[in-house]
């Protein structure tokens, strides 16, 4: 399948918008007493969008950072195209900060940011070695770039992100980026693997520092609009989940076909990521319906992805095909359950193509690998991961429609939070209560189509 460059991906995001149903709005009497101020309540401004577009590509930074040392230490047959992948996310930087900083500050940050990249493969290398000189002397470069960069965000921000501050978030951020590495590296892949989520997580949270450091210096660039709203945390952590899950596939299906040492540990962490799901959607719907959630988001989707793993190593066409055909039931029972779920006001073909071409994205990557198109398979990858943003702007701007009160800023949380493993301890209880109505509509959606087959 060709895919398109525009990363946006409405139509993806589009078909994961909630079912509009009174079960899950608040009170009629309250929407009215808030209706002036709610709304004008929205994920989609412009503080918000350059949060979103520092998650992607901050985010990102790490994954593409971790894939790159495992490959480089491994040795794999694709590590020159993560490596080239990493350099290439580092100067698609360049023109965010640009539309801040002009030309002459990205072109500041650009040689900063670029030039740290190398010290991974100098880490890599030392650590193959033995060599505890050349690990010390990759720290003390790693350290030079996070006195570097503080320095840069300081002086650009106005002090509005000061550089005791940038420096502590960087070095923690190179801290999780070399504990996953060395992990990894001395056989602790379990480990390895929950450093690497608690590390995927952290870039959120510098993303957001970032974001409204710049938005407060300068808010008529952004209409005075804020970066951390609840409406754009909530995008932002539907970001974080969207694209994790993008990230762990990727990881468990190559390490599967490649019957790696770290397989086991790579789908434990998938695990983690559903649980992450489960455990949210538990505190709105409770046991029955996190259970029934886990079932239909493993059965025909995590699962399927690791029965192509089977296939391939096998080559065993006809698990290939009865693989294709358990992803092709989810994401028409899914499209089918939204078609339903808004009345048509999502059309059922439009969501179905949707969710599908999350699915065939993931395929894509996968085959590619399998058929020793590495180039063709990081990049697919890397448009596959840009492609899950498009979930939080859309997905979060139909909840806050759907429930604007809860995610008017001054208003009281209502919705318990539920302690999520693989994301941030700074999300706010209204995040979390939506992203549980997000795992309630997945829950939802397995009970209904359950009924209708049992009804056929």
């Amino acid at each position: 399948m060709k895919h398109t460059k525009k990363f946006a991906a409405t139509a993806m995001a589009a078909a994961l918008v909630l079912p509009g149903t009174a079960a899950f709005a608040s009170g009629g009497g309250d929407e009215m007493k808030h209706e002036d101020g709610a709304k004008n309540v929205t994920v989609n401004t412009k503080a918000a969008d350059l949060r979103a577009t520092l998650d992607q590509l901050l985010s990102e930074h790490f994954v593409l950072a971790v894939m790159d040392m495992k490959k480089q230490y491994d040795g794999s047959k694709d590590a020159k195209y993560y490596e080239a992948a990493l350099k290439q996310n580092a100067l698609d930087m360049t023109p965010a900060i640009a539309s801040v900083y002009g030309e002459e500050g990205a072109k500041q940050f650009e040689k900063i940011f670029v030039d740290h990249n190398k010290y991974t493969t100098d880490l890599v290398k030392a650590v193959k070695a033995d060599d505890q000189d050349g690990i010390n002397a990759s720290k003390a470069e790693t350290e030079e770039f996070v006195q570097d960069l503080s320095s840069f965000l300081d002086t650009a921000t106005e002090g509005k992100l000061p550089k005791a501050a940038a420096e502590e978030v960087l070095r923690t951020h190179e801290a999780d980026v070399y504990k996953t590495f060395q992990q990894y590296a001395a056989g602790d892949y379990e480990g390895s693997y929950n450093t690497f989520r608690e590390g995927y997580s952290r870039m959120y949270d510098i993303s957001k520092a970032l974001s409204v450091a710049i938005t407060t210096q300068m808010p008529e660039k952004f209409d005075n609009t804020k970066a951390d709203t609840k409406a754009a945390d909530l995008r932002s952590t539907l970001n974080s989940l969207a694209a994790e899950h993008v990230a762990l596939a990727n990881i468990s299906m190559t390490a599967g076909v490649d019957q790696a040492k770290d397989y086991d540990a790579a789908n434990w962490a998938e695990d983690m990521h559903t649980a992450d799901f489960k455990a949210a959607m538990k505190s709105v719907y409770g046991q029955a319906g996190a259970d029934q959630f886990e079932q239909v988001w493993t059965k025909n989707h995590i699962e399927a992805q690791a029965n192509l793993v089977t296939a391939a190593i096998n080559d065993d066409k006809k698990l290939m095909g009865d693989a294709q055909e358990m992803l092709k039931m989810f994401s028409n029972d899914f499209g089918a359950f939204l078609g339903a779920a808004t009345e048509e006001n999502l059309p059922t073909k439009a969501a179905q193509e949707a969710v599908s071409g999350h699915e065939t994205y993931v395929q894509d990557t996968f085959m590619q690998y399998v058929e020793g198109d590495y180039k063709g398979s990081a990049d697919t990858f890397r448009e596959s991961y840009a492609y899950m943003y498009g979930v939080g702007a859309n997905l979060g701007e139909a909840i806050v429609k759907q429930s604007p009160e809860k995610f008017m800023d001054g208003t009281p949380e209502s919705m318990p939070n539920t302690g999520n493993g693989g994301m941030s301890d700074n999300n706010t209880a209204a995040t979390t209560g939506a992203i549980a109505l997000f795992g309630l509509a997945l829950g939802a959606a397995g009970i209904v189509l359950a009924r209708k087959r049992q009804n056929a």
